[in-house]
């Protein structure tokens, strides 16, 4: 290669160094890069002289000029020419200080380029630079920047030239004036500072290890004077920033006598800059260095400085750290650095200063303080060990503060404090205590806050914190095992520390198990030493009630529960036994259980067991009363979490349950009424359940001590006081009055059954009545006195409810008559009628109901008045109300959230089923049903859903009940069996699932019922009633066909179950159900309808056109689908027995067809012997009726339109609807292969055809006749692809239709421009999926090849086109039917047709391969003819003819091609660079096909390698698919190619789905091309230069990478036979190219030019 070539080359990249795109701009940086790497002398060269002739260019230009220097410089420092080093370093020098303003990136550079030289030639650069470093005159800005980086990258070789350019330096500084020049200044004294200590440190590794740190000391301080009188007076921030650092890293050089004579100056100094800036870090590491420097040298002056100091760096400490800013986080360590430099040496100032602060409220103070006391607790670990009880004592008043922040601070600092042993010694309590307390922390939002700070911490986060550094204590820090055992029990009492009971559990269950594995004394606790009297009886206590709510307080039931084992031997010995065999299994259901399915009542009475098992191992009434008596005192404690409290009340009455002390039970019960805040409905309710349970074991003593109680002096005190005060908020008389009351309720539930009986009068319900009602006798007459008071009402309610229950239960046998039954069963109906129709928001009415519920089952028996009275009321009183989530109100009367309301609702229905049952229990009877259903009936037929809902829903709770109780002793008619299906039957296709699900369930029971009453067994069952349970399934459909086909079954069965005698009841609710809001007797009326129609229609057909009519009018207002069912089933009946008038009238109707006409066409589908008929005749028609006619489409335009007539389209359309039907499949499979083709032909006739304005001009009937616009959906096209698709679906070739439906194909078939593609996927798919149709289908299609409409000419050749490259043609022996059909269109007068048929020959090759050689001499015939075709504008034909001919080629033999090989060739050769992608892909696929009949003719290898680097070029074609074609066409060539190697290369790499690393590719191609044909080199290099003007960007980019991979592949010795100058003008032109990629892979292949 000539040197001219090279520097031509390079020349044209240092042009480009600033080409306009940064991708460009780096390579050609990489290529200079390159070239200088080869040849650096050479490159470095022409850098400098391209500098030194092009003064003018522009700085950026300039600075990648240096930058690439810099680089070839750093790679190749050893191989460069000393003199070019020299020259390089002038170069730098002069482009570094050529001008004096300061540009940065460009003398930046040239400073790199002097830096990098440095790190080998310091002599000859510190010779250069200090040149221009002349004492007397200010240097240049980046002459002392260079220095400075100097003295940074080259230690060792910059410390000795030090001295001296200090001493050069030291009367520049006072020269200085510019702020700029200052800093540069500055700055590189820190960085001589920072090599110098760095050389000190490291003396063993240093050149001359005599130097002494005294030796820059004088001119360290001198120029440390200048600095700090003078620079750090700058009103500049960089400046006063860098001289503050410098002054740092300088002070560990100055003498020490200076220094600490400065130091009183220097520190405030350096502090005062904190005010003055907002980057502190700097300020911070230089005042670090400055102290470290003064301890080091044990300075005096120091000391005087501290209190001051203390407080910047206090200040400093204190402000926030932004942890997404790093330089804050790296200031904040600094500062804690400089404290731990100054506790070293005056520890004791440091902590008195620190624990002063700690007093200081603000929180940011306070956080600062305890970061550094944290920071001083973890590093100074020694220094700190007498300040512990300082520490302790100081730490008091922060554990006050109420920020969460300064919380969350304090808690760090006592887990820093408990790893070095601070909470063993006195006071560590009380972080005990504080880190417990803020275990108990309740939740952020219970407080309503919302903090917009996001270093804000929440409750949540403080809490788990405290949390996690209690486990911590308890597992890892084992010295706090007798500090934490058993103090921390003592926090399980207190109720401000209930939130903590959870963490505290468990680390007490963790103590208590190491000190028991390993047998410590320690373990069995004395409460009685501990000075907490009490204590165990109130953990046993508030153990079980936590255990109660076990998923409150983060899961605090098991571990409360698990507590109890470990402390067993401390409370009691007798409760260890107890404990370990009934707690575990309480442990194994809590596990598998959740706060959503725990059974609280069972839950609650499994507690309140072991509670009495406890009392009675320990078989101790001292120990029972002494619990008795800290569970009374303890109550007060649960005032905020009545729930709890509730429970506590049980549990009082189960221990007084053991109580054998009659007096303790009286005083106990005693304090119990007073202390209870009886304003509050659940604390009333637990004091009545305690009271309760202990009249199980008490009753005559509770009686007396609740009879005592209402007359005491404290109730009458009460009753003073709260008239007094008549504040509603307060508890006034009543409220007591109502604990009473409902105390009575449950003393008489849990009272022992042979003693409550005499007592219900004579004590009871005397007292309840005494309490109640004190102006009037009876307790029906209070309703009226008091029944604005909510309290009293639920009271009594509860109470009389829980009284008859306790009779009904207890009593029942002993046939006791309650006399007061009416009496309180009128209070409860007045109570009901009192409330809200439409809404409840109290539990009046459910608890009402429920007490009547209880009531009915007592004697004496209701009258039937009685009884009809009390149900309506009951009744009517839930029904009407509105659903539970509408029922809201008015917002300020709303005391119930939805969830509530909801349970309340459900509970109400649940009371109301009770009572029903209760009554029809009295009377079970057909009559007795009647007399509950009477009330019920009415809501069935409801427009309100809910309504419809509950009453279906009740009737089927009362027919369950009838039925289990039924026992037929005697031959009962059940006579309202009709009446009841009437009403029922309908509801199965009710709106409502659930209504639909219990109407089928009502139907099964009565349908059993009646069988008892027929005489069958108990436990028959019935085969045709146990269908009904697989009816029952199938009406969870919303389908309508489903529930139609279920009611029909339904019907059946009804109508087999029936007795005959109330058939005519049951038909005539039936036929009502056409009008019904509800359409739901739809079944019935199909049933009745369609039978009538049946056996009545034969002789109607005058009527079939009216009765078609009327049935379309009927549709038209149907809505429920079941009856549209209906009609259409009866359209069919019609249509079996009057077929061509049905057919003739629908075929009259206007079209498009509506919707219900398009149901009664879909109908007709139903029989598929009446379907065949139907379609028969419509094929007939469409075969002789023309598809359109050619009009004028108006007046203004010239030419004709295609215009569809009137009856093929309707009969296209009658067909799509009829198919709809899935009954019509065998008449579609039988009729299958003329019913495609005469679709498929329809189709091809309605491309490109409208719609006429007057199609319905002949329509029938009364106003059908439609002269307005049609609508825009409807296309005559579209209406056959749809029938198509039907078609296709119908004869079940789902296959078919998916794929085509994947394919997009019907919308391409309807398309003018896409139709033959949508023919061609229709064909596809037929061919793979439907293979044993297409014979028929074939034949009947062959005579429309002839048709005179063009369109249907252009379908069918598309379709046996597609279907001749599929190898089903030639199995099913359709070949030469087919072949003859095509060769016959290859003259047709219609181009698209030859198109078309010259495909179908050339697919014959890929769908019976076998037949190529049968055909060869028509088939190559027929393709050369394509390849010439003159009428071929858009090159179709020729384009099909190329693709026809590359697929026949793989299998034609060798004899039948051989003599064509060439003149194909070059036939193809001009189609390879054709813009059309389709063209360039095909002809090189051909080209490759080709290949194969030239292998051992040199005349093929000639023409091979003339197209070699057209494909190779083209791999990186922007077209995928001619990318592809080439990997094929080089792949199947390579044999021919004529070198192994390539042909190994290519048949491993160019496999057309598998991606290609093409510049390696090339690169390997040209070793081998320069390996196997170094004579051809000349002609490839040729041919490439070619390309570099091709119309594609990635073309020219691949010839580049050619020339380039050449030139970096080819020996010294061939470079002759390549034309250079050619190249290089060709790539240097590339470098100009518009295109970045080009002028990039130029840049690239200019680096191989070496």
């Amino acid at each position: 290669m000539e040197e001219s070539d090279v520097e031509q080359v390079s020349l044209s990249l240092l042009d480009a160094a600033n080409d306009r795109d940064p991708l460009v701009q780096e390579q050609v940086r990489k290529s200079i890069l390159t070239l200088g790497k080869q040849q650096p002398d050479k490159i470095l060269s022409m850098c400098q002289d391209y500098l030194v002739k092009h003064p003018k260019l522009t700085t950026s230009h300039r600075v990648v000029i240096l930058q690439t220097i810099e680089l070839i410089v750093k790679f190749k420092i050893d191989e460069i020419n000393y003199q070019k080093i020299k020259s390089i370093i002038s170069l730098a020098s002069d482009e570094m200080t050529r001008s004096k303003d300061v540009m940065l990136d460009w003398q930046q550079a040239a400073s790199d380029i002097l830096v990098a030289i440095g790190n080998k030639h310091i002599n000859d650069i510190m010779e250069e630079i200090l040149s221009k470093f002349q004492p007397g005159v200010l240097p240049h800005f980046f002459v002392v920047q260079t220095l400075a980086s100097l003295s940074e990258s080259n230690v060792y070789g910059m410390v000795p030239f030090l001295s001296a350019i200090l001493g050069t330096m030291l009367p520049m500084l006072s020269m200085s004036k510019q702020d700029n020049v200052k800093i540069v200044f500055s700055s590189a004294l820190a960085r001589f500072s920072e090599s110098i200590m760095e050389y000190l440190a490291n003396l063993d590794k240093a050149p001359d290890p005599t130097v002494r740190k005294d030796t820059f000391s004088s001119e360290i301080y001198a120029a440390y004077d200048i600095l700090f009188s003078s620079w750090l007076q700058s009103r500049e921030p960089k400046l006063r920033l860098t001289v503050a650092e410098a002054l740092g890293s300088m002070s560990h050089l100055m003498p020490h006598d200076k220094l600490e004579e400065q130091l009183p100056k220097l520190i405030p100094t350096i502090v005062s800059l904190y005010k003055k800036s907002s980057e502190h870090y700097i300020i911070s590491k230089s005042l670090c260095q400055i102290l470290d420097a003064a301890v080091s040298m044990g300075s005096r002056v120091l000391e005087t400085q501290t209190d001051s100091l203390l407080l910047t760096l206090h200040q400093e400490v204190c402000t926030p750290v932004d942890y997404s800013n790093p330089p804050t986080v790296k200031n904040h360590n600094e500062v804690l650095r400089i404290f731990s430099v100054l506790a070293n040496t005056f520890p004791d100032r440091l902590i008195v200063f620190v624990l002063q602060k700690l007093d200081n409220n603000n929180e940011r103070n306070r956080l600062g303080s305890l970061a550094v006391l944290r920071h001083l607790i973890n590093s100074s670990t020694s220094m700190m060990e007498t300040k512990k009880h300082l520490i302790l004592a100081s730490i008091r008043q922060p554990l006050l503060d109420q920020s969460n922040k300064v919380k969350k601070m304090i808690v760090q600092v006592i887990s820093a404090m408990a790893h070095h042993g601070y909470l063993e010694l006195e006071g560590g309590d009380l972080l005990v205590k504080f880190i417990v307390q803020h275990c108990a922390l309740p939740d952020t939002y219970s407080h309503g806050r919302q903090s917009s700070d996001p270093e804000d911490v929440t409750n949540e986060a403080l809490r788990s914190m405290c949390e996690n550094t209690l486990h911590l204590f308890t597992t890892t820090v084992g010295r706090l095992a007798d500090v934490l055992w058993p103090s921390l029990l003592y926090y399980l009492t207190p109720a401000q520390y209930s939130n903590a009971t959870t963490p505290l559990c468990k680390s007490l269950i963790l103590l208590g198990n190491k000190k028991k594995s390993a047998e410590e004394p320690s373990y069995i606790i004395n409460f009685g030493e501990q000075g907490s009297n009490g204590t165990d009886f109130v953990v046993v206590l508030i153990s079980v009630v936590n255990a109660a709510f076990p998923f409150w307080g983060r899961g605090r039931g098991a571990p409360s529960l698990r507590l109890l084992i470990i402390l067993a031997p401390s409370i009691h010995p007798n409760t260890q036994k107890v404990w370990e065999s009934e707690i575990p299994p309480l442990l194994s259901y809590l596990e598998e259980s959740t706060a959503e399915t725990l059974n609280r009542k069972s839950w609650e009475e499994s507690l309140l067991e072991l509670l009495s098992k406890t009392l009675v191992a320990i078989s101790d009434d001292k120990w029972s009363c002494q619990l008795i008596a800290e569970s009374t005192q303890y109550l007060p404690t649960y005032n905020s979490s009545l729930e709890e409290k509730r429970f506590l009340y049980k549990c009082i009455g189960v221990t007084l349950q053991q109580c054998r002390s009659k007096d303790v039970v009286r005083k106990q019960l005693h304090e119990v009424l007073i202390a209870a805040r009886h304003s509050d409905a659940i604390e009333r309710t637990g004091v009545a359940m305690g009271i309760g349970l202990c009249a199980s074991s008490h009753l005559d003593d509770t009686l007396a001590k609740l009879e005592e109680f209402g007359k005491s002096d404290a109730f009458k005190k009460a009753s003073g006081i709260f008239g007094l005060l008549k504040d509603k908020n307060d508890v006034d008389i009543e409220k007591v009055k109502s604990t009473l009351i409902l105390c009575y309720g449950y003393v008489a539930l849990n009272a022992p059954g042979d003693q409550i009986l005499a007592r219900i009068d004579s004590h009871i319900l005397r007292c309840i009545n005494k309490h109640f009602n004190t102006k009037s006798e009876g307790v029906h007459a209070c309703v009226y006195n008091l029944g604005q008071d909510l309290t009293m009402k639920l009271s009594l309610i509860q109470s009389v409810g829980l009284i008859a229950r306790a009779i009904s239960t207890r009593v029942n046998k002993q046939g006791y008559v309650f006399t007061h039954k009416q009496e309180l069963l009128g209070a409860m109906m007045d109570f009901i009628k009192a409330e809200p129709a439409d809404t409840m928001r109290t539990p009046v009415r459910h608890l009402a109901i429920a007490t009547c519920a209880d009531l009915i089952n007592l004697d004496p028996v209701l009258t039937e008045n009685e009884n009809f009275d009390m149900l309506r009321t009951c009744l009517n009183s839930v029904y009407g109300l509105l659903p539970s989530e509408s029922a809201e109100g008015n917002k300020e009367d709303e005391v119930l959230d939805l969830q509530q309301r909801e349970a309340l609702y459900t509970d109400t229905f649940n009371a109301l089923h009770d009572l029903l049952r209760n009554v029809l229990a009295r009377d079970l009877s057909p009559d007795g049903l009647q007399s509950v259903f009477k009330h019920i009936e009415g809501y069935l037929s409801s427009r309100m859903e809910h309504e419809r809902e509950r009453a279906v829903t009740t009737t089927a709770e009362v027919l369950d009940f009838y039925l289990e109780r039924l026992t037929v002793r005697n031959m009962v008619t059940f006579h309202n069996l009709g009446a009841l299906l009437g009403r029922l039957a309908p509801r199965c296709t009710d709106p409502s699932p659930l209504v639909r699900r219990a109407a089928i369930d009502c139907i099964y029971t009565l349908l059993y019922i009646q069988l008892r009453y027929d005489g069958f067994a108990l436990d028959y069952k019935d085969e045709s009633v146990e269908s009904l349970i697989m009816l029952r399934e199938k009406l969870n459909s919303p389908d309508p066909s489903v529930l139609y086909r279920t009611c029909s079954d339904l019907t059946k069965i009804i109508s087999k179950r029936l007795p005959q005698q109330q058939l005519n009841t049951l038909i005539f609710m039936l036929f009502e159900g056409l009008v019904d809001p509800q359409a739901n007797c739809s079944r019935a009326s199909s049933v009745v309808l369609n039978t009538l129609l049946k056996n009545r229609g034969a002789g109607l057909q005058d009527l079939v056109p009216k009765m078609l009519e009327v049935l379309h009018i009927r549709l038209q207002v149907i809505s429920e689908e079941q009856v549209k069912v209906a009609v259409s089933q009866s359209v069919l009946i019609l249509a079996t027995q009057h077929l061509q008038m049905v057919v003739n009238t629908l075929i009259a109707y206007p079209l498009p067809f509506d919707s219900w006409t398009c149901e009664m066409w879909i109908a007709l589908g139903a029989d598929s012997t009446l379907a065949s008929q139907i379609m028969e005749m419509m094929m007939e028609k469409l075969a002789v009726l023309a598809p359109y006619a050619d009009k004028k489409e108006s007046m203004l335009r010239q030419g004709m339109s295609k215009f569809a007539t009137g009856p093929p389209l309707a009969i296209t359309c009658a067909l799509r609807e009829l198919m709809l039907n899935g009954q019509s499949a065998d008449a579609v499979v039988a009729l299958f292969p003329r019913l495609f083709s005469t679709l498929l032909v329809r189709l091809g006739s309605s491309i490109g055809v409208q719609v006429p304005k007057d199609i319905n001009s002949n329509c029938i009937g009364p106003e059908r006749k439609q002269f307005g616009k049609l609508p825009s959906c409807f296309d005559v096209c579209g209406v056959a692809v749809e029938a198509l698709r039907i078609l296709l679906a119908r004869a079940q070739l789902d296959e078919v239709v998916k794929l085509l439906d994947s394919d997009v194909a019907w919308l391409k078939m309807q398309s003018l421009q896409q139709h033959i593609d949508g023919v061609t996927l229709l064909a596809r798919a037929m061919a793979k999926h439907a293979g044993p149709r297409l014979p028929a289908i074939v034949e009947n299609l062959c005579p429309c090849l002839n048709n005179i409409y063009e369109f249907q000419r252009i379908t069918v050749t598309a379709f046996f086109s597609e279907l001749l490259g599929h190898h089903v043609v030639t199995e099913l022996m359709m070949m030469d039917m087919l072949m003859n059909s095509m060769m016959e269109r290859i003259s047709d007068q219609c181009a698209t047709v030859r198109m078309l048929a010259v495909r179908g020959l050339g697919n014959i090759a890929v769908g019976s391969p076998e037949k190529v050689n049968k055909y060869a001499k028509e088939l190559l015939a027929a393709m050369s003819s394509g390849m010439e075709e003159k009428d071929d504008p858009g090159k179709r034909i020729t384009l099909e003819a190329m693709s026809g001919l590359s697929k026949v080629l793989l299998y034609l033999d060798k004899k039948n091609v051989q003599l064509l090989v060439v003149y194909i060739f070059m036939k193809i050769k001009p189609f390879l660079e054709s813009e059309n992608d389709e063209i360039r892909c095909t002809s090189i696929m051909l080209l490759g096909n080709l290949s194969k009949f030239g292998s051992g003719e040199p005349i093929f290898k000639d023409q091979i390698h003339n197209v070699l680097v057209s494909l190779l070029l083209h791999l990186n074609d922007p077209s995928p698919q001619v990318v592809k074609a080439s990997k094929y066409a080089m792949r199947v060539c390579a044999p021919v190619v004529g070198s192994e190697q390539i042909a190994t290369m290519f048949q491993n790499h160019l496999h057309e789905e598998k991606g290609l690393h093409y510049g390696e590719f090339v690169n390997n191609l040209t070793k081998y091309i320069i390996q196997d044909f170094p004579s051809m080199l000349n002609f490839y290099h040729i041919t490439v230069i070619q390309f570099f003007k091709s119309n594609w960007a990635e073309v020219r980019a691949g010839a580049a990478m050619f020339i380039g991979f050449l030139l970096g592949n080819l020996p010294e010795e061939y470079f002759s036979y390549l034309n250079m100058g050619s190249i290089t003008k060709g790539l240097v032109l590339l470098l100009q190219d518009p295109e970045p990629l080009v002028r990039a892979k130029a840049a690239e292949a200019m680096g191989h030019f070496h």
